[in-house]
């Protein structure tokens, strides 16, 4: 997509601090952060609204991401280079690294003997590490973990959401078992969700080989609003520890 490295920078910090606070992004807000004028900033925030990457809420003046806008982000964070490839950066929390947390799912999964026990650990730590819904494939079941962090995410105050997202819970498993994806990681944005393409939410997945079937998957689904960053990385090793250790 043909947009200058600033209007980049700026779609950047959009979905960063939106992920962050939960509220449209404003001029101000971005104008300390660039050192520019209101005004610049709202020229640049006006032609990435054009291009599709950010919208206008009908009560604020400030903008949030479209799933066009997070999609151009997580293309961005997977084609850095491997050793920086998911570094966020911001919003990991108070006394929070990445390699804390990384480590910390590796300790959770290396203390489990038996296999199930440790997928249920680690979808359980993703649900804790993250904030969303972790879900793992164990044999034909899948199990989930922490529902109620994720419908206690403002974006699910609106019931019809919650029902979106029930209606992609019903429907995962057989999908998955049908989706069979190429590639160790994979992030459908919203509307690219085959399944309650309305309900706005993310579904950030990784496949792995296991006792189980050369296609067990564990990952987590959110809303469309977080930390991409970081839960892309955890997520991806997730599924490595899980498939070196089982």
């Amino acid at each position: 997509m043909n947009i200058t490295e600033r209007q980049k920078q700026i779609l950047f910090a959009i979905i960063e601090e939106y992920a962050e606070v939960a509220a449209p992004v404003g001029s101000v807000t971005l104008a300390k952060l660039f050192d520019v004028s209101s005004a610049t900033i709202r020229a640049e925030m006006s032609r990435l609204e054009e291009a599709g990457l950010i919208a206008q809420p009908h009560t604020s003046a400030g903008r949030i991401p479209t799933d066009a806008g997070y999609r151009f982000y997580v293309n961005s964070l997977t084609e850095q280079p491997e050793k920086s490839e998911f570094e966020p950066t911001k919003m990991l929390g108070a006394g929070t690294t990445p390699n804390r947390n990384v480590h910390a799912l590796e300790v959770r999964i290396s203390s489990q003997e038996r296999t199930d026990y440790a997928i249920r650990s680690a979808v359980d730590m993703l649900a804790e590490l993250t904030g969303n819904l972790g879900l793992g494939t164990i044999g034909d079941q899948l199990y989930l973990s922490g529902i109620s962090r994720l419908f206690a995410q403002p974006e699910f105050l609106d019931n019809s959401r919650i029902q979106g997202v029930a209606k992609l819970l019903d429907n995962l498993e057989p999908w998955l078992k049908e989706a069979r994806p190429g590639e160790p990681l994979n992030i459908f944005i919203g509307s690219e969700n085959p399944i309650g393409k309305t309900s706005g939410v993310s579904l950030i997945i990784s496949k792995f080989r296991s006792p189980y079937s050369d296609n067990s998957y564990i990952g987590v689904l959110g809303p469309t609003r977080q930390n991409y960053a970081e839960t892309m990385r955890l997520v991806r090793h997730a599924g490595n520890i899980l498939e070196n250790s089982l």
